[in-house]
C-alpha cells in the first residue's frame, strides 16, 4: 500500500540534513507554473528510464509530488518494482503543498537561480548594461567578450561580438582566452551564468577586471537592439604546457581559499562502498574531452550546466557529489557553488586510476514485455484496419511531423490511452517511453493488442509511412511537455522576456527563512 504523509512532515524532511530525494512528477509545463523549491523534475513519462541516475541508491529516502491526481500512487509501485524501499507520496500533491502554505515557485532550475541571485548581492559583481556595451563597441574598447553559456545555446542567438567560452571554461582556458591586463565581459541569456561566471573569474583571478552584462541576450533584445542568430561556434582556445601549469596553480590557490577538499580514487572507491550515502560522480570537462578521454564511472556534465541545472544530475539533496577534471579549476569553480547549495562536493583529478574505475550499476526499469513489430509488417497490419496509432514521442517532435492518423499522448492521457477492441500501435524514438506505456496498458488490460515499432517513427518514414506536419496541433502552450513560463522568451517575445527577467529578480522575496538558511553564502 502507498505511503502518504502530510506536506508540513515532507518539508521537515527536506530542511532536516539528512539525504532525501524530492521528485516533481508532473511534466515541465505544469512544473514550470509552481513547484517548490528543491522538487527536482522527473516526470512520470519517463520515471523508470530517468530516477536511476537521479537516485542511484535504493535505500535513499524518497518523497512523490504529483497534481493530487493518483499518479504519485502508480510512480510509487513502479518505483517499488525497482526496488526503492523509501518511498511516500505527499498528500494532495502541489495543491497540498500550496494548502499547507508553502510556496510554488514559477520557472525551472530555481535553486541554481536562487543561487545566482543570493551571488549578485552578496559578491556585488561589476555590471554593464547594453548601452554602456554599444559605446564600449562603438569606441573600438579592447576588452575579451565571452558568451558563457554551452555551444548550443551560443549558436541559438547571442550578443554581436561575442565568442562563446561557458563558464568553467573561461577560467580553464583563461590564459589562452585573454591577454594580461585586458578586461573581460561575460554574457548569458539572462542573469545567473553571468553573475556566476563573473563571480567565479573574479575569485579565481583576483588581478583581472571582470564585468557581467546586465540581463544578457534578453537585456540587449529589450534594449532594442538585435541579437545575432544562427551563429556557429569557433574552437575554445588551446592552453600550452605553461599555461597549464599557470591554471593548475590557480585552482591549488582556489581550493585553498575556498576550503574545497581534493580526493584521489582510492577514497572515491571507499565512498561507493559507503551503502548509507549517495555519491554521484561527474566529468566536467568538455564535450570533446569527455568523449576523446572517457571516464567509464562518470557522467558528463558540462562545469556551466552544472551550476546552472543541478537537478539535471543530482537528485539527491545533501548527497556527495565528486567532479572529475584534468587540471581542477571547472571542477573546483562548480564544486564551490555546489557547496553552497549544500551538496558535498569535491575535486578528482584525472589519473589512470580515475579511468579505472567501473562503471557501477543504477537502479533500471522493471523488464517490459512488449510487443515488437516491423515498421512494415505495422503498415500492412493498420492498412488492414482495426488499428490505433499513438505516437508517444515529444508534443515538439509530433507536430513537426508524424504517421498520418496518429494521435500524440503522454503517459498519463487515460484518455487516449484507453483500451478497446483495436490494437494498439505505439510510436516511439527509441527512448524508451514507449515501452513504459506498453507496461502500462498490459497491466491495465487493454482490450486489444499492444505493439511497439521497432525503430519508432524513422522506421515507419525509412518504410513509406505517410507523414503529416501538424504546427498547431496539439497548441504548444496546451501541451504538458513544454515550458510553459516565459515561454518565447528566447524567440523574440519581449513581453516573456520582461516576465522572465523580473521573475528572476524577484525570487529572493519568496524564500522562507527554511528555504534561505540552505544556502551555504
Amino acid at each position: 500500500m502507498t505511503r502518504t504523509i502530510p506536506a508540513s512532515v515532507a518539508k521537515a524532511a527536506i530542511h532536516g540534513g539528512d539525504e532525501v530525494a524530492f521528485l516533481d512528477l508532473r511534466e515541465a509545463g505544469p512544473i514550470s507554473m509552481g513547484h517548490p523549491l528543491f522538487a527536482v523534475p522527473c516526470p512520470f513519462s519517463v520515471l523508470e528510464l530517468r530516477v536511476g541516475a537521479l537516485v542511484p541508491r535504493q535505500d535513499a529516502p524518497i518523497l512523490l509530488l504529483d497534481d493530487g491526481d493518483g499518479v504519485g500512487a502508480l510512480a510509487a509501485e513502479r518505483l517499488a518494482e525497482m526496488g526503492y524501499g523509501d518511498v511516500a507520496v505527499i498528500e494532495g500533491g502541489a495543491r497540498g503543498w500550496e494548502a499547507a502554505g508553502y510556496t510554488l515557485f514559477k520557472g525551472v532550475n530555481v535553486p541554481c537561480k536562487l543561487l545566482g541571485e543570493l551571488v549578485g548581492e552578496t559578491r556585488a559583481p561589476k555590471r554593464i548594461g547594453p548601452d554602456e556595451l554599444a559605446r564600449w563597441q562603438a569606441e573600438g574598447r579592447d576588452f575579451a567578450f565571452y558568451d558563457c553559456r554551452p555551444r548550443s545555446e551560443f549558436a541559438k542567438m547571442t550578443v554581436p561580438g561575442t565568442a562563446c567560452l561557458p563558464n568553467g571554461e573561461i577560467a580553464h582556458r583563461l590564459p589562452a582566452a585573454a591577454r594580461p591586463g585586458q578586461p573581460v565581459l561575460l554574457t548569458c541569456a539572462g542573469r545567473t551564468r553571468g553573475l556566476i561566471g563573473a563571480v567565479s573569474l573574479a575569485e579565481v583571478a583576483p588581478e583581472v577586471e571582470v564585468y557581467a552584462l546586465e540581463n544578457g541576450t534578453q537585456g540587449w533584445a529589450l534594449s532594442g537592439r538585435d541579437l545575432l542568430r544562427g551563429n556557429t561556434p569557433t574552437a575554445y582556445p588551446e592552453l600550452d604546457d605553461s599555461q597549464r601549469e599557470e591554471t593548475a596553480q590557480r585552482a591549488r590557490r582556489f581550493m585553498a581559499d575556498k576550503g574545497i577538499p581534493e580526493i584521489d580514487s582510492s577514497g572515491v572507491r571507499d565512498l561507493l562502498a559507503d551503502p548509507a550515502r549517495t555519491t554521484f560522480l561527474l566529468d566536467v570537462r568538455s564535450s570533446e574531452e569527455a568523449r576523446d578521454d572517457p571516464l567509464p564511472a562518470f557522467a558528463p556534465a558540462l562545469s556551466v550546466q552544472l551550476v546552472q541545472a543541478s537537478d539535471q544530475w543530482i537528485g539527491v539533496r545533501r548527497a556527495r557529489v565528486v567532479l572529475a577534471d584534468d587540471l581542477g579549476l571547472r571542477a573546483a569553480i562548480a564544486a564551490r557553488w555546489l557547496r553552497a547549495l549544500g551538496f558535498d562536493a569535491r575535486v578528482l583529478r584525472i589519473d589512470a586510476a580515475a579511468r579505472a574505475i567501473p562503471r557501477r550499476a543504477v537502479p533500471a526499469p522493471h523488464p517490459v514485455l512488449c510487443e515488437e513489430i516491423d515498421a512494415k509488417a505495422a503498415l500492412e497490419r493498420s492498412a488492414r484496419g482495426g488499428v490505433r496509432w499513438i505516437d508517444v514521442r515529444s508534443s515538439d517532435a509530433y507536430r513537426a511531423g508524424h504517421v498520418a492518423g496518429a494521435a500524440w499522448a503522454l503517459r498519463t492521457d487515460r484518455d487516449v490511452l484507453r483500451g478497446g477492441a483495436e490494437a494498439v500501435i505505439l510510436i516511439g524514438d527509441g527512448s524508451g517511453r514507449a515501452e513504459l506505456i506498453a507496461g502500462d496498458l498490459t497491466r491495465n488490460g487493454a482490450g486489444g493488442d499492444v505493439a511497439c515499432v521497432r525503430g519508432g517513427h524513422d522506421a515507419l518514414v525509412a518504410a513509406g509511412a505517410a507523414v503529416q506536419a501538424t504546427p498547431d496541433q496539439p497548441p504548444e502552450l496546451a501541451s504538458p511537455d513544454v515550458t510553459w513560463f516565459a515561454h518565447g522568451r528566447h524567440d523574440g517575445d519581449l513581453d516573456a522576456s520582461r516576465t522572465y527577467l523580473d521573475w528572476e529578480v524577484g525570487l529572493e522575496h519568496q524564500l522562507d527563512a527554511e528555504e534561505r538558511a540552505e544556502y551555504a553564502l
